[in-house]
């Protein structure tokens, strides 16, 4: 019955998770197709590479806010299930089935699903990105080091089904900013606002 359970919302956060929220704003805001342009991602960080702050904004509040969607209508079938939607949520945007399984790099639909499952976790991250990004200026390396603190900070506190879940989302997201984390180490990683 677990076992059914997690699957239907894995489905359904997955379904959710897959929505390309930067895809629509962008071509409903009359901006270029994202994949276009910058690292050719889905996701709100490139979407503002086309100069439309307020796209990109929306982008990140939608792909936020899919995640949060996905963990809380799953949260009145208990702990099982919000697990399996986040986690659905999380691959759906990685992995869209509608765009040939090419998605964004899942930053903000893993805040989503952290403000769902536990949102304190969720203010931490935040600060975190927010003190990187400030002082590098540098998008991915911020969420890489946030994502990084996430599961330890579940587990310090006692969460450990969200930790063990992080872990995992750490894993993938890490996977997702390979090419990030070479130009990082190369010096070659374009800055937030700048336009490679």
């Amino acid at each position: 019955m677990l076992t059914l359970t997690a699957l239907l919302f894995c489905a359904l956060g997955y379904l959710l998770g897959s929505i390309p929220f930067g895809l629509v704003v962008s071509k409903l805001g009359g901006a270029p197709d994202p994949r276009t342009i910058g690292s050719h991602n889905i996701g709100a960080t490139n979407v503002l590479r086309s100069g439309r702050k307020g796209l990109a904004a929306a982008t990140l509040l939608l792909d936020a806010l899919k995640g949060t969607a996905a963990v809380l209508i799953s949260s009145f079938w208990g702990e099982t299930a919000m697990l399996a939607a986040a986690l659905g949520a999380f691959l759906g945007h990685l992995f869209p089935v509608w765009l040939s399984f090419k998605g964004g790099k899942g930053v903000a639909t893993f805040l989503g699903c952290l403000i769902g499952l536990y949102w304190p976790a969720a203010v931490l991250f935040a600060v975190v990105w927010l003190a990187v990004a400030a002082a590098s200026r540098y998008s991915s390396l911020a969420a890489l080091v946030a994502s990084a603190i996430t599961p330890v900070a579940l587990n310090y506190v006692g969460r450990v089904g969200e930790g063990g879940l992080y872990l995992a989302l750490t894993l993938l997201l890490f996977f997702k900013h390979r090419e990030n984390i070479s130009r990082l180490l190369s010096g070659m990683e374009s800055k937030i606002g700048g336009k490679k």
